[in-house]
């Protein structure tokens, strides 16, 4: 399939003239080398993970791999979503390609819930029977996973403003947590010989991330089923459109993100003359972008009666 989205037959169909919003269609301001670095350095250190924990026979430190190995992907995911997010608009996506990224954020969190649900099982498994672990070698391989994640995670949190990052540095909060978690694990069994340690901290981490996984995933999903910004009162949109002057109604009012950080409103409103609609949807516009902060309006003007009542349905 030809790409469409430099083609010049439509391009002036995604244009934005004076008095349009003045958001644009395609996601800005990300760095694509933080997340390269990251997905590097996390994949040079998950090979020397995996096969670290198998030989030293750690729970701890084969779950701290595993999040490695998933912190490669879920990086590499992100990555792709960021490029896919900087494309502009086409023929056949004419929104752009913003949803991208909260997509990316979505699969990473599913990914990180079945990693979460892996570590229970296997550590319910290692309290029933203990096995023996190298606690030495668990130690020196949790603490250079640490000084990896600490840096990758470092790398991260300069780009808080996306979800799709923000999935990536839960990904890695986790392999911090799980090198935490390693190291005591590996010094405990190391100078008292506890086997208990290594799956009861493996299941501490576990539950520390689920929280966090089960909040980005409501917030992905959020996104993705088009709901009303978390900043934004749909109810109080609808009052204080029906309050601008000339306004007698408004109904078939929808609020909802095209891409993160900006929201979107489309409506019907009903006037008290069609004629003063341009100067009625100057007032709508100011106000909108004043009070709510949204920008991107398309409304429908009706010819109302006078006692028409307000009304905003979702």
């Amino acid at each position: 399939m030809s790409d469409k989205s430099t083609n010049p037959a439509t391009a002036h169909l995604h244009a934005h003239h004076a008095g349009d919003a003045q958001h644009r269609h395609t996601t800005e301001g990300r760095s694509p080398h933080i997340l390269a670095w990251s997905v590097g350095l996390t994949l040079v250190f998950a090979a020397v993970e995996v096969g670290a924990g198998f030989w030293a026979n750690s729970l701890a430190l084969i779950s701290d791999a595993g999040h490695m190995v998933t912190d490669a992907s879920a990086l590499g995911l992100a990555l792709m979503a960021q490029f896919l997010a900087k494309r502009p608009p086409s023929a056949n996506h004419s929104f752009g390609f913003g949803r991208a990224e909260a997509l990316a954020a979505f699969v990473n969190g599913l990914v990180m819930l079945a990693v979460i649900g892996w570590i229970s099982v296997e550590a319910v498994g290692r309290l029933r029977a203990p096995e023996p672990v190298a606690g030495a070698a668990v130690f020196v391989v949790a603490l250079i996973g640490l000084a990896v994640n600490l840096t990758v995670a470092w790398l991260l949190s300069s780009d808080q403003k996306s979800l799709n990052t923000r999935a990536a540095l839960v990904h890695v909060m986790g392999d911090l947590l799980g090198s935490v978690g390693a190291l005591v694990a590996g010094l405990v069994i190391y100078f008292t010989g506890w086997l208990p340690i290594d799956p009861l901290l493996s299941i501490f981490v576990a539950l520390l991330l689920l929280k966090s996984t089960v909040s980005l995933l409501r917030e992905a999903y959020h996104f993705l089923m088009q709901g009303v910004p978390v900043q934004i009162n749909y109810a109080q949109v609808g009052a204080d459109l029906a309050a601008v002057d000339g306004v007698l109604s408004v109904h078939d009012l929808h609020v909802w993100e095209m891409s993160p950080g900006q929201p979107a409103l489309i409506g019907h409103v009903e006037v008290r003359e069609l004629q003063q609609w341009p100067e009625v949807l100057h007032r709508i516009k100011d106000m909108l972008l004043k009070k709510h902060g949204i920008d991107h309006i398309t409304m429908q003007a009706e010819q109302g009666k006078a006692d028409a009542p307000y009304c905003a349905k979702p």
